[in-house]
């Protein structure tokens, strides 16, 4: 709404934008992200789908029409600078490690826990070692407006902890948060969700990555720290903090890189996630995606697909809810819910002569729910579908397949995916562990976003002759 504000003030017509109460700070940051600070608003009391329709217009006549009228008849400075903030090599604090550490936790510029400081000489180490071109940018950050430098980069990686080799995977992930197509605006919204990367290729081994034991838990260098720049980045530079454009309810905790297990994946033949992606085995990948919640199907028994099936099936059904309106309603098509498989699960699946398509199209057949909770998840129950439409009607519009309307039976069991493909898989964890852990994800607020990872010398800084380095 704000967005379309901007391009009409800037054709000269004046506007004014409802946003709800809560959301003000975010609106004003928006704008000013978008190079318009001070713009119009106007508050709607309440939450909009919890107060009676008389409660709601009671409130809308006695304050917001108010600031409706002064909103359009007050004119705003659009040109105002927006709100100062240290340029790139200014020096922002001197002192002790506890003094830097404490003003930052102070200032909003980190997570709350011990950073590195970003000194310039670290910096510029940090960014010398690949031969980068510090202010060579990967565009804007969305919605905070600011410039994506290689500077920017680095400076956060080294408040992460991260190492120069680690470089190129950082890169590739704020490559991920400059393609509109992942939408990092979204980064913020109120159910919070939050990114999940996962990390493919001999890269991953050689630059200190675990995709064993534990490898979605913290405490190793490469996949916490890392796993923590983007958390970092996120806030500084595209501005999700409390006060700006982060609206999560609740929030989740920043996650680790999960790195797969490639040894797995090679004595079974089964192509890498980011093969999902268009890249072929042995490519250096990071995939990323906005995940909501998820599930651990713990001790998996059996030693036959048909007996595990199931159980997989229904840990699918059981991290989905809401997120079915990715299906139909706020997305098309556009759920993409991962299921991580420990080696031990995996190598269960190849023995018995399964593809990694194989275990897909099963538990697209498996994982299914009862016509009328799916309808009730995506429209009663979270009013998140317009009109509230059964999946008869949406099938007989093309909006969905039609598989999920081969009767009318309410009680009949729809998939919660368009199609097999749509379920991601992935590979890590202890090998001789039989578990599994499902996640669900934000659909296009936040859509799977691959991009490659270049380990080779940068050319940022070389001359060059005739058009040769």
């Amino acid at each position: 709404m704000l967005r379309a504000s901007v391009a009409a003030e800037r054709a000269g017509v004046p506007t004014v934008s409802l946003v709800c109460e809560g959301f003000e700070r975010q609106a004003s940051a928006t704008g000013r992200g978008l190079g318009f600070d001070g713009m119009a608003l106007a508050v709607l009391k309440g939450h909009v789908d919890s107060q009676p329709t008389g409660e709601m217009l009671s409130s809308l006549l006695a304050t917001t029409i108010d600031e409706v009228i002064k909103g359009l008849t007050c004119s705003i400075d659009l040109d105002r600078e927006a709100s100062t903030e240290p340029t790139a090599l200014e020096v922002v604090a001197s002192g002790t490690i506890d003094h830097i550490v404490e003003l930052f936790a102070d200032r909003g510029w980190s997570d709350g826990l011990p950073i590195v400081p970003p000194t310039r000489d670290r910096v510029e180490r940090f960014l010398e070692s690949g031969g980068y071109d510090p202010w060579r940018s990967l565009g804007i950050a969305r919605p905070s407006g600011r410039d994506m430098t290689l500077w920017s980069i680095a400076v956060n990686a080294v408040m992460a902890g991260c190492r120069a080799e680690q470089m190129p995977v950082v890169i590739a992930l704020a490559e991920v948060l400059a393609d509109p197509g992942y939408g990092v605006e979204h980064s913020g919204n109120t159910t919070g969700a939050d990114a999940l990367i996962v990390l493919n290729g001999p890269c991953a081994a050689e630059l200190g990555f675990v995709s064993g034991p534990g490898a979605l838990r913290d405490g190793n260098q490469a996949n916490t720290s890392v796993g923590r720049w983007l958390r970092l980045y996120l806030r500084n530079v595209c501005g999700f903090t409390y006060d700006q454009h982060d609206k999560g309810t609740f929030g989740n905790s920043s996650r680790v890189v999960l790195a797969e297990h490639e040894e797995t994946l090679r004595a079974i033949d089964w192509p890498p996630l980011s093969a999902d992606f268009g890249f072929a085995a042995g490519d250096d990948v990071v995939s990323v995606a906005r995940m909501n919640s998820g599930i651990i199907v713990g001790s998996v028994f059996g030693s036959a697909p048909p007996d595990i099936i199931p159980y997989l099936a229904d840990g699918l059904v059981r991290a989905s809810g809401w997120e079915l309106t990715h299906v139909c309603g706020l997305g098309r098509g556009d759920y993409r819910p991962l299921l991580i498989l420990s080696p031990n699960i995996a190598r269960t699946f190849a023995k018995a002569g399964w593809s990694k398509d194989d275990v897909r199209n099963a538990l697209y057949d498996a994982a299914r729910l009862p016509a009328w909770k799916f309808e009730k998840l995506i429209g009663e129950w979270s009013n998140l579908t317009t009109g509230r439409r059964l999946l008869t009607d949406m099938a007989a519009s093309g909006d969905v397949p039609a598989v999920f309307a081969l009767s009318n039976d309410p009680d009949r069991l729809v998939p919660i995916v368009t199609a097999p493909d749509k379920i991601l898989i992935a590979v890590a964890g202890d090998p001789n562990r039989a578990n599994a852990f499902v996640l669900s994800n934000d659909g296009p607020h936040g859509q799977w976003t691959a991009k490659s990872v270049d380990r080779t010398m940068s050319q940022d800084l070389m001359c060059r002759i005739d058009g040769h380095p």
